[in-house]
């Protein structure tokens, strides 16, 4: 199945003066339409992009990984964010798609987007269309990829009321069903999709950055499935539990922090989400047996 990262779609070529307001927007927005069937974009995996958000209208039938799940559909609207991995595959030759994708910086002071339950965890962000809805969502895109080619100083503002109004209207319909992998091929890939959560908030560049996925819970939450569920499928697959895998790394970009930075102590254990240092300095202790201070004076020798 061959894929492609989308997340280049927002890079822009080299304009002429534009007004600050506008240019500030076009970094942050676009909107597209496909129908090619030999288009790569229309199988999709991750995007690269942390901070990358995508509605999807897709038509043709099509099968979606998310998290533990499957799905398949026929049309369908998908909301996807940049917390939880993702892919799909199309499965007939004849597809359509619509995309929209934006950052959270393009409804900064407007809206939050995770406050909408379709970009929220826990919550399944397919929704199967009809014909008739279909068309009515199709109309939206439409009216998008219109306005979008406008020059309109006020263009921006249309659009994120155009989003909203996707999202809203998505949320009188029902969300998919979906059916859980049973197999190793599902604990393979909750374990896949774990590691790179994890890894994503890797490596700490800033005394500003902190993880945010720092506890089973948090995962699992991400995941959309139970704190159980998730140690089970690595344990299954890895031989170690969550909270195993967490310190490992954990362990890992502290020992590196504690080398290549002159960051004191007690910022080094705020970026890896320890609330006090006591803890953070026991943690590092029963690893290494020596204290994070020693450890970076032996460094040093």
């Amino acid at each position: 199945m061959k894929k492609i990262d989308l997340s280049e779609d927002l890079k822009l070529d080299e304009r002429v003066w534009m007004p600050a307001d506008i240019s500030k927007d076009i970094q942050h927005f676009n909107v597209f339409y496909v129908r090619h069937t030999n288009d790569e974009r229309f199988n999709c995996k991750p995007f690269s992009r942390k901070s990358l958000y995508k509605i999807s209208l897709l038509k043709g039938k099509t099968r979606l990984y998310y998290a533990d799940k499957t799905m398949e559909f026929d049309c369908g609207l998908l909301f996807t964010n940049p917390n939880i991995p993702y892919s799909w595959e199309h499965l007939e030759s004849e597809q359509v798609a619509y995309f929209c994708i934006f950052t959270d910086e393009f409804f900064d002071q407007f809206i939050s987007l995770n406050e909408y339950p379709v970009f929220q965890p826990g919550y399944v962000p397919l929704f199967p269309l009809s014909p008739e809805q279909f068309a009515d969502f199709e109309n939206l895109f439409k009216q998008m990829l219109s306005e979008i080619a406008l020059e309109f100083r006020y263009k921006y503002d249309s659009l994120r009321a155009m989003v909203l109004q996707l999202i809203l209207t998505a949320l009188k319909l029902e969300p998919s069903t979906f059916q859980r992998y049973t197999d190793s091929n599902g604990s393979q890939r909750i374990v896949s999709i774990f590691m790179e959560l994890l890894e994503r908030q890797f490596p700490i560049e800033s005394t500003m950055q902190r993880m945010a996925l720092r506890y089973p819970t948090d995962f699992a939450a991400q995941l959309s499935v139970h704190v159980n569920h998730l140690n089970h499928a690595l344990k299954q697959v890895t031989g170690k539990t969550t909270s195993q895998l967490i310190a490992i790394r954990l362990m890992q970009e502290a020992r590196s922090l504690l080398q290549h930075t002159d960051w004191n102590i007690t910022e080094i254990a705020w970026c890896l989400g320890f609330d006090d240092l006591p803890h953070f300095i026991h943690f590092f202790k029963r690893s290494q047996q020596l204290t994070p201070k020693l450890y970076r004076q032996m460094q040093t020798i």
